[in-house]
């Protein structure tokens, strides 16, 4: 059993560190801290509850059973801690969330005292490495220890489910779907390991035994909840990090146009630099020479170049992209050869820079005929490069 406990605790542990990839950046932000911590009490848990290391700490402290307050304070522990990130998660005045957060503290604080407390008073003296709760479910003191850290744990897990249940109506996509999973894994804790735990208690308090509830069910359900919850920490990131790469990727167009005349400090090359930092860095290098190449825009390229794809039947917004790529493809050689600026040369701005986000830019790359310019536009005629969009132009992918 050990191992599967092991197990459930590395995934809970690289949870936190896939979420904690700049520690001093999310320092500096409550939410980001309040989730990496509760994650990491939760994979504190897993390793206390292991028997190997129940058997350990009893061995150097010289107590029986002293694993099980540790153990239980922990899960204490990680019971606030999720609810501390539920406050942060949902925000609201500084003054509040902080009052919200002590409160919280505080209980919990004061539910980890009673349960030191609580086994210094018991008399608990046989060593129990996995059926401790039922063993000891009906001693005085070790009766109430149980189930003050089931009941707070209890009541951490039904909130998370309903505040799960109340954002998931308010949002979309990923994060709908990783409030979801967070949700599931929640109730499989509630029922499969608290739940169960609970039963079996109550079984030696009759005369029964239920034993296998508490030392074969809950143990694996609570490894179950706690990937279930981790995917649903992970998701709405590694969905965001996946359409960073997908934009990332159709921007090389672009990129491989613009690069040559940006002056944007050149990005990190660390291979361990995740792809929505990548595209962060490749927006900013774009944008920045799409600045540098503004007064080479040639108007009379783009105005050729849209009135032909108008009367191709393109529909207008893709006949804008189509001439804006080639005005900027104009500018790009122009600049390369060192040329001055058009006589037609005037402000304009580019549909890529009117829109947020990266879907603009992506729109712009897509519209790029990746042939390579043969023809001269110096005369005011669009590049045979983009001559191609015109009547033939290639779906424009939209972010």
């Amino acid at each position: 059993m050990s191992l599967v406990v092991y197990l459930a605790a590395f995934v809970f542990g690289m949870t936190s560190v896939l979420l904690l990839r700049r520690p001093r950046r999310a320092l500096r932000n409550p939410l980001a801290v309040s989730t990496c911590v509760s994650i990491l009490l939760g994979a504190l848990v897993f390793v206390c509850a292991a028997p190997a290391t129940l058997a350990r700490v009893n061995a150097l402290t010289g107590v029986p059973n002293f694993g099980a307050p540790l153990t239980y304070g922990m899960i204490c522990a990680y019971s606030c801690a999720v609810l501390v990130l539920l406050i942060n998660w949902r925000g609201g005045p500084r003054a509040l969330v902080r009052r919200l957060v002590l409160r919280c503290v505080a209980v919990y604080g004061v539910l980890v005292a009673a349960v030191v407390v609580l086994f210094a008073l018991a008399d608990a003296r046989t060593e129990r490495l996995t059926d401790l709760d039922t063993y000891y479910a009906s001693t005085p003191f070790m009766r109430e220890m149980i189930l003050l850290y089931l009941l707070g744990h209890a009541a951490s897990m039904l909130v998370m489910c309903a505040v799960c249940v109340r954002w998931a109506r308010e949002v979309s996509g990923p994060l709908r779907t990783g409030l979801r999973l967070i949700m599931v894994g929640a109730l499989v804790d509630v029922v499969g390991f608290t739940a169960a735990k609970c039963t079996a208690v109550a079984a030696r308090w009759t005369g029964h035994d239920l034993d296998f509830l508490s030392t074969t069910v809950a143990p694996p359900m609570a490894s179950l909840a706690a990937l279930l919850c981790s995917a649903g920490y992970l998701l709405p990131s590694a969905v965001a990090q996946w359409r960073a790469w997908g934009d990332h990727r159709r921007l090389a167009p672009l990129w491989t146009l613009v690069r040559s005349v940006s002056t944007a400090p050149k990005p990190p090359t660390d291979w361990w630099q995740l792809p929505l930092a990548r595209l962060q860095w490749r927006e900013v290098s774009i944008h920045d020479a799409l600045l540098v190449l503004a007064p080479y825009f040639d108007h009379r390229v783009r105005t050729r170049v849209r009135d032909d794809a108008l009367r191709a039947g393109q529909p207008p917004h893709q006949a804008r992209l189509a001439a804006e790529a080639a005005m900027l493809a104009d500018a790009a050689r122009r600049a390369a050869a060192r040329e001055e600026p058009p006589e037609s040369a005037g402000s304009y701005r580019l549909h890529a820079t009117e829109v947020s986000g990266t879907g603009g830019l992506v729109e712009l790359a897509q519209a790029l005929h990746p042939r390579p310019a043969r023809t001269s536009a110096r005369d005011g005629a669009a590049p045979s490069s983009l001559s191609g969009s015109v009547s033939e132009p290639e779906e424009p992918h939209v972010a």
